[in-house]
């Protein structure tokens, strides 16, 4: 019953034009309407009549000149046009479909094909795009039979997938059945039902015709025909524009609530003037030409006319007074749908055409049958473009329905006419009436909830590609975005943070002054400094005094010295490092203990000389003296002087940034430069450093004065604990605590020194003074 505006916009059309005497005077334009009952055979013959006198069906033999035929327009189904063009093209007639209809692929077929419907390319795109603004991506499909048209799972289904679209279920529609067992065909559509309820998508595409929908109309009253009914769920339904609403008589009465809240696309078009009121003062003629009008009419208001093969006295009989106003749009829609503005247009379009090809041959004397034979040509220039279609869009449509069988298509949307754009779609979503279900909440079409920002998408083996787990992205990796691919990893100056969905920037950091432990360790740093000249004040006060000059006097005072530098040059270390911090730092440290260990090692060796030439007609004595011990001091500390002068000359030590040690932090440090040169430095420390304790070990037990042999070794015991305690504790750390760590090394170092080797020299000065004698040196 809903396809008789297509009619009524075929009249109207025509009616206009007739009365518009610019468009083309002296011509009257007449319409010819045939049924194809959707079947091809029906098609073949229609196409046949086209081309045969009235009411004499020899094809090829016509013989009144004012039944020529113009241009056929045709639809709504997308087989028609098949079977249609195999007949019309022949005769070189125009052929219009206001429908979808599958591409033509033979030339010659084509060139007389011109199709009103809006490009099936951009449909598709549309929908998707519609898809992808609600993220639903986890979507029913139901299709209608392959037999009535192309394919839509074997040409179409790519494109959804390509875009991340998948499909808990496909399925086609029930064939239409002719046969008598009504059972079969309710299994199917009860099958149908299953499927769509124990679905969890949310979102269902029907993808079919306009006739489609009378079958719909059936699937949600399934559950009825079961033992058990299942749970009625809502579902949102989409639809492609050639699906408009038909119904037939016998499904009046049933509810429309099954397409409350559908989206569905619709061919673009806009309010006629004059045609709404065209549809409420219609009124049925007892012309024989209007009969498809009294068979609406009875079938719209469920009466019927007089008629002697009609009970005359039947309660309901048709007045003809009857208004279509009344009617509900599940009968008649009054506002004007896509297929009824396409079949105006085209109307207007073969009237400017053939106006136009007219005019070019009005110089020229013709009849109409000749006109006809070249009505062809009309179409290669203006309205269509060269696949032959006519370059408009679709509106996106919400369907709102209400109980008393009526319904309203809100436009909410369009979709563009332009195929390559990448944003196609505008849609006014708050608009939106949703199913009831929903709460007017928008529905949740997805195989699983999305993963949130700090989260990356794995697959679930076996499942659609839909379908995924949700992974917490890994230390140092981010994903800022929903349902994101991967986790990246932030800048070299940012950090993630703690919900790894956003990069912080790295605060910078060094070993400050203004700190707690830079302020403690600049402290212990300047206690051990103090005490250190408060040794070396003492000793050179009391430098006359027998302890002070035993184990040769210089030594010491240069041993005191080289300490007295080895808590400052902590200071180096401590503040934001710049190039002149960082060339002084590890040279000044390998040369200063160079200087102190020598001193050390040259002590002990002039003790173990000293008793060596005590021994009765020892050669050593020429050996004992302070050339000696000087010689050792200064050939140690030129060797550590040239190696550190080379390290600096070659690659120095320089400034840098260490951005990856910490994760949240940017470590400003001192680069060694010749990693081999730092080495270097450090072994041959290590090197003084075993010389030394093995000789003060060897001499530890030897009678010297005030047991001095004794403290060194202990002194480098200490020494050496601290140092081979460092190199673990070193690698554990990170950041400004590396820098700490190797400072307090350097003062536990220092500081074992001076307090084994002078603490007890200091005690017996200050507090023992009766023991600092000669006669006490010579009992020794």
């Amino acid at each position: 019953m809903q396809n008789y505006q297509h009619i009524l916009a075929l009249e109207f059309a025509i009616k206009e034009i007739n009365e518009n005497s610019r468009i083309l005077p002296n011509i009257t334009l007449g319409i010819h309407i045939s049924n194809s009952y959707f079947m091809g055979r029906w098609i073949y013959l229609a196409s046949m009549e086209l081309l045969s006198t009235k009411e004499r069906f020899i094809p090829n033999y016509k013989c009144h000149l004012k039944d020529n035929v113009i241009t056929v327009i045709a639809g709504h189904n997308a087989f028609i046009a098949q079977f249609m063009s195999n007949i019309l093209s022949i005769y070189k007639i125009p052929q219009l479909m206001y429908g979808s209809t599958a591409e033509i692929d033979d030339n010659i077929q084509a060139a007389f094909f011109r199709q009103l419907f809006p490009n099936e390319d951009l449909q598709i795109m549309g929908l998707i795009q519609l898809l992808l603004h609600f993220q639903w991506k986890w979507i029913g499909l139901i299709v209608q039979n392959p037999k009535k048209g192309k394919s839509f799972i074997q040409n179409k289904l790519e494109k959804f997938s390509k875009k991340g679209i998948c499909f808990d279920f496909m399925e086609e529609m029930p064939m239409e059945s002719v046969i008598n067992n009504i059972e079969i065909q309710l299994n199917s559509y009860v099958l149908l039902y299953k499927a769509i309820m124990r679905s969890t998508a949310n979102v269902v595409i029907i993808y079919g015709e306009s006739d489609n929908m009378v079958f719909l109309r059936i699937v949600p009253f399934g559950s009825e025909y079961e033992e058990m009914p299942m749970k009625r769920k809502d579902k949102v339904w989409v639809m492609p524009a050639q699906m408009e609403f038909t119904s037939v008589p016998f499904q009046r009465h049933r509810s429309l609530d099954f397409i409350h809240g559908a989206l569905s696309l619709a061919v673009s078009s806009k309010e006629i003037l004059g045609f709404k009121k065209f549809i409420q003062m219609r009124k049925p003629s007892s012309e024989e030409e209007d009969s498809l009008t009294r068979v609406f009419w009875e079938n719209a208001f469920e009466c019927s006319f007089p008629n002697a093969g009609l009970n005359e006295d039947s309660n309901n009989q048709c007045t003809g007074e009857e208004s279509l106003e009344t009617l509900p749009e599940s009968v008649i829609e009054s506002s004007i749908t896509g297929h009824s503005y396409s079949i105006y247009n085209a109307v207007y379009a073969v009237a400017h055409a053939l106006q136009a090809m007219l005019s070019s041959k009005s110089r020229k004397r013709g009849n109409i049958w000749e006109l006809s034979q070249q009505s062809w040509q009309c179409w290669r220039n203006g309205y269509f473009d060269k696949r032959g279609e006519l370059p408009t869009g679709f509106d996106v449509i919400n369907w709102v329905t209400f109980p008393n069988q009526s319904f309203h298509r809100i436009k909410i949307g369009n979709i563009a006419p332009v195929t390559l754009h990448e944003n196609l779609l505008t849609i006014f979503a708050e608009e939106i009436i949703w199913p009831p279900m929903f709460n007017q909440v928008q529905p949740f079409s997805m195989c699983n909830p999305p993963c949130s920002s700090g989260w990356s998408k794995i697959k679930i083996e076996g499942k659609p590609f839909c379908c995924y787990d949700c992974l917490k992205c890994p230390k140092g990796k981010i994903s800022n975005k929903t349902d994101a691919d991967d986790c990246f990893p932030c800048s070299e100056d940012q950090y993630p943070n703690k919900a790894h969905n956003l990069c912080i920037p790295k605060h910078i950091t060094f070993l400050s002054h203004e700190e707690p432990l830079g302020i403690s360790l600049t402290a212990i740093a300047s206690i051990f400094s103090f005490i250190s000249v408060m040794v070396l004040g003492i000793f050179i006060k009391h430098q006359d005094t027998p302890i002070v000059k035993a184990n040769n006097r210089n030594l010491t005072y240069i041993l005191l010295i080289a300490l007295l530098l080895s808590f400052l040059c902590t200071l180096l270390f401590i503040g934001q490092p710049d190039q002149v911090k960082c060339l002084m730092q590890q040279t000044s440290f390998g040369i200063i203990f160079s200087v102190a260990l020598s001193c050390i090692l040259g002590k002990t060796v002039i003790v173990v000389l000293a008793f060596m030439a005590t021994k009765p007609g020892s050669k050593m004595r020429k050996w004992v003296g302070k050339g000696l011990a000087n010689a050792i001091v200064l050939s140690c500390s030129l060797t550590q002087f040239s190696i550190c002068a080379v390290w600096l000359a070659i690659s120095p030590p320089f400034p840098d940034s260490d951005m990856h040690s910490m994760a949240e932090e940017i470590v400003l440090e001192c680069k060694e430069g010749s990693t081999t040169m730092f080495y270097t430095v450090l072994g041959f420390l290590g090197f003084l450093t075993a010389v030394s304790f093995s000789v003060a070990f060897l001499a530890r037990k030897l009678p010297d004065s005030f047991n001095e042999a004794k403290f060194i070794t202990f002194s480098m015991l200490v020494f050496c604990s601290v140092w081979i305690s460092f190199v673990p504790t070193y690698l554990s750390t990170k950041g400004k605590y590396m820098v700490a760590v190797e400072i307090f090394s350097i003062l536990a170092s220092a500081a074992g020194l001076l307090g084994c080797i002078f603490s007890p020299k200091c005690y017996i000065i200050i507090l023992r003074p009766d023991l600092n004698r000669k006669e006490q040196l010579m009992k020794k």
